[in-house]
């Protein structure tokens, strides 16, 4: 049986690093890691083509050639996998679609032949046996969670890693806090469930063997779920693992808790990880306690993160606006927290309700859902109706983003970063495209940019002052030129000034 995996495109996000790439020579910034480990569940006989839209292109030839079509998909992907279910719908191609667009909102997709939902690991085997059998079902859900120690390695045979910027490994599913908002723990589970250091090191194995020394970003929904487990077995794996290897910087997500454990974060930079994204939400307590957020309160955030970073961390950091509590203060004390705490790359968003979440129930049964779930949180968009009403939410939040991305404020918080961040233990050999970066950064930003003054300044600093973490200012400069892009292009739709802009700190 011929079976064609695709993956829908990403529009132009934040997260997308759609102008970033192009300076390193890669076309999406990572793999379709859920559908190449559903390849890995089917049968071994089978005939199996990855078309990611990200990196590729869908032609007939490859749509003639399947017999089923394998389409996975998160929300913010939704109108490029409408799109490909219409099209094999036209030419009477059968679809099997799971991820968690489709998990989430399934009787929106009544065109699609078979949804097996939640993780493919409990519902994928039952959909083949029935389809052998020759009677598959329209829809099959889990009743449990599995067991990712039973997980098969990704088939990384099925992806030219060469077009990608980083590649992605999971550890773990699953957390143990309860933010309202969040859609993880209704997917995954409050339990942290581990694959085996084993399994890890295998999958690491397989990828070095591929000759990749680029970044590998371990996708887990939080990495610190389980402290213990990790701190006993997976590190201390990792740490040898990295002996006599060059290369593949880590980098994940994880709670704000991270900063309590200086142990943990040595051990995390030894095993290679150099960043972590941290949902921070918000500095305002009563909002943090309105969405369940209570393991960032009673807290001192500003500090956490300079913790973090000075254990050679750097903090990738997620914002929100527009909870029940938020006043009009609230756009100015996120402009203040951001800058003074050196979160460079701080995604700030809408409030949104996922479906299936308690905020999406709560706010339901207020009336207050208003439209469908984009998926993108820093899109300039909600879909429920906020209670300081959505022109003031609208304007405050733009007034947040210029702040943030105009040139002056971006490359100072830049340089507050470098002020604290410690020189990494790992760090990526220099590739051609990595070497050529610093060229075509130099060109684009610091020639023709309108921010070309700000980037030779900081350049100059990083040179005299933190000369080891110059490709951390390089990289920096470069996402700063793709989030710039994205603001003026999607939610500003003006040129973002140099200089007019406040600071109140």
């Amino acid at each position: 049986m011929n079976i064609l995996l695709i993956y829908p495109k990403f529009p132009d996000t934040f997260w997308s690093f759609t102008y970033a790439l192009s300076f390193i020579g890669k076309k999406a910034a990572f793999p379709p890691l859920g559908l190449i480990t559903v390849a890995s569940l089917l049968p071994a006989s089978w005939s199996m083509r990855l078309v990611d839209l990200n990196v590729d292109s869908l032609t007939d030839k490859d749509l003639s050639w399947a017999d089923i079509a394998f389409v996975s998909s998160m929300a913010i992907q939704r109108k490029s996998a409408q799109e490909i279910i219409a099209r094999c719908a036209g030419i009477n191609l059968k679809v099997v679609a799971g991820g968690p667009l489709f998990t989430a909102e399934p009787d929106l997709f009544g065109e699609v032949d078979h949804l097996v939902l939640d993780e493919a690991e409990v519902t994928l085997p039952p959909f083949l046996l029935d389809l052998h059998d020759g009677h598959p079902q329209k829809i099959y859900r889990a009743s449990d969670f599995c067991d990712i120690g039973d997980t098969p390695a990704p088939s990384w045979d099925l992806v030219n890693t060469r077009r990608y910027a980083a590649l992605n490994i999971q550890f773990s599913r699953g957390c143990p806090f309860n933010c309202e908002f969040c859609n993880v723990t209704e997917l995954f589970g409050h339990r942290p469930r581990m694959k085996t250091p084993e399994q890890i090191i295998a999958e690491l194995d397989r990828i070095y063997a591929t000759g990749w020394r680029s970044s590998i970003f371990f996708v887990d929904d939080n990495f610190i779920g389980n402290t213990g487990y990790l701190k006993a077995q997976l590190l201390p794996a990792l740490i040898e693992w990295r002996q006599n290897k060059t290369g593949c910087v880590f980098l994940t997500e994880a709670s704000i808790n991270l900063a309590d454990d200086p142990g943990l974060m040595d051990m995390m930079v030894k095993a290679g990880f150099d960043s972590v994204f941290i949902g921070i939400e918000s500095p305002d307590e009563v909002s943090l306690a309105e969405c369940r957020k209570t393991h960032n309160t009673h807290r001192d955030l500003l500090t956490d993160v300079k913790r973090i970073h000075r254990s050679g961390l750097q903090v990738m950091g997620g914002f929100i606006v527009g909870f029940d509590n938020d006043t009009p203060s609230i756009f100015q004390r996120q402009i203040d927290f951001i800058q003074k705490s050196g979160i460079v790359t701080a995604m700030v968003g809408m409030l949104q309700a996922p479906p299936g979440t308690r905020l999406f129930e709560r706010l339901r049964q207020e009336h207050r859902v208003a439209d469908t779930f984009s998926g993108d949180n820093v899109d300039g968009t909600t879909n429920i109706v906020p209670r300081m009403g959505i022109d003031r939410l609208s304007a405050g939040y733009q007034s947040i983003m210029k702040n943030l991305y105009s040139p002056k404020n971006y490359y100072r918080r830049i340089r507050t970063l470098l002020k604290e961040l410690k020189a990494p233990k790992v760090t990526q050999p220099l590739s051609l495209q990595r070497f050529l970066s610093f060229f075509r950064a130099a060109f684009r930003i610091g020639f023709l940019g309108r921010e070309r003054l700000q980037y030779w300044q900081l350049m100059i600093w990083t040179l005299i002052r933190k000369r080891r973490l110059m490709p951390v200012a390089i990289t920096l400069s470069i996402y700063g030129y793709h989030y710039r892009k994205i603001c003026e292009l999607y939610i500003l739709n003006t040129p973002i000034e140099k200089s007019d802009l406040p600071l109140s700190y």
